[in-house]
């Protein structure tokens, strides 16, 4: 999609220039993450991702008049919240590969991981202060703070529901929303309100945005959810199905939820296991087939996105600015990875 090209290389540009200035292997492991360098430190152009994050904080911020090269530094920094998350999801899911590489706990271990994560953490909350060089007034740039930090402790409240259902199967529908608008939507909401404050000074129009960033992160993680037991691997970049994980995305939440006993004690049984094997996965995605738990999923993620769609026909922004974001919000939803 064009708009993701728009900014990429003024992202990376600035994303470099708040990494790259310290030189020790410790920053080599973070740039590994970004997609920058190969595991000796040799520059390695490599799938740094969609960079949905900064993209929409750009957007947001020009589609209401703002400049936004001034709002880089926010955008990156939305990118490195964003990517000390992975860094941490990694090690607390055992995953070994992200993006077709392997992931950073596995090549350096668990301990050097959560350092590399904590570091990337602690570089966004230094790069903020750019926006002020950048003329943005410190109230403003202390709002952006307080925003980005609630952000991160919603995100961080959210993986711990996530790990807590792990080991549950009364998960209801209601549970998994409100787990994954913690753990997904809310950043994605911080995105758009960040590029919005740094657009303009009405609360209203903020408002807006955030509300129009939520709706949307809850139908981008359901869609994802959808790629991750549907998906195939050369577009998602994931090398099996989410069950393999025993990971109870919407499709299995929904499926636990509507399913005879008989089949839901099958779900279960297999999720209880401590190896899923391929055997096993054929036998989940055959009862959730069969339970027609893709469409509806598909269905709910679709709602999502046209609630978002209905608070941005509300908004007073140009017919172009509201294509835009229009289209951004249609290939988010109709994605393949």
């Amino acid at each position: 999609m064009m708009i993701f090209e728009k900014y990429r290389d003024d992202i990376e540009a600035e994303l470099k220039s708040i990494v790259t200035t310290r030189s020790s292997p410790f920053y080599s492991m973070m740039q590994y993450h970004l997609g920058w360098v190969d595991i000796q430190g040799n520059p390695q152009k490599h799938n740094t991702g969609k960079l949905l994050r900064p993209t929409v904080c750009l957007l947001a911020c020009e589609a209401l008049g703002g400049n936004w090269k001034a709002a880089l530094p926010a955008a990156a920094v939305l990118e490195l919240v964003h990517n000390f998350s992975l860094i941490h999801d990694d090690i607390e899911d055992r995953s070994i590969y992200r993006r077709h590489r392997a992931t950073v706990w596995h090549i350096w271990g668990e301990p050097h991981a959560i350092n590399v994560g904590d570091g990337m953490y602690a570089l966004s909350q230094l790069a903020l202060l750019r926006l002020i060089k950048n003329g943005i007034s410190h109230e403003k740039v202390l709002r952006i703070i307080g925003l980005l930090d609630d952000a991160c402790l919603q995100l961080c409240e959210g993986q711990f529901l996530d790990i807590s259902y792990e080991q549950r199967t009364d998960i209801t529908i209601k549970d998994y929303t409100n787990m994954i608008k913690l753990k997904t939507a809310a950043l994605l909401s911080t995105s758009f309100t960040i590029g919005a404050m740094l657009g303009t000074d009405s609360d209203a129009v903020i408002e807006d945005f955030s509300n129009f960033g939520l709706s949307l992160g809850i139908a981008f993680q359901i869609k994802d959810d959808l790629l991750g037991i549907w998906g195939e691997e050369k577009t998602t970049g994931k090398s099996e199905s989410d069950i393999y994980q025993r990971k109870k995305s919407f499709p299995i939440v929904y499926a636990l939820g509507v399913a005879p006993l008989e089949e839901k004690e099958k779900l279960i049984s297999i999720y209880k296991k401590q190896i899923i094997d391929k055997k096993d996965v054929a036998e989940v995605t055959m009862i959730i087939d069969r339970l027609n738990s893709h469409d509806h999923t598909s269905e709910i993620a679709k709602r999502y996105h046209q609630h978002a769609i209905t608070i941005l026909e509300r908004m007073d922004l140009s017919l172009h600015n509201k294509e835009l974001l229009k289209n951004l919000a249609v290939f988010l939803i109709e994605r393949d990875y």
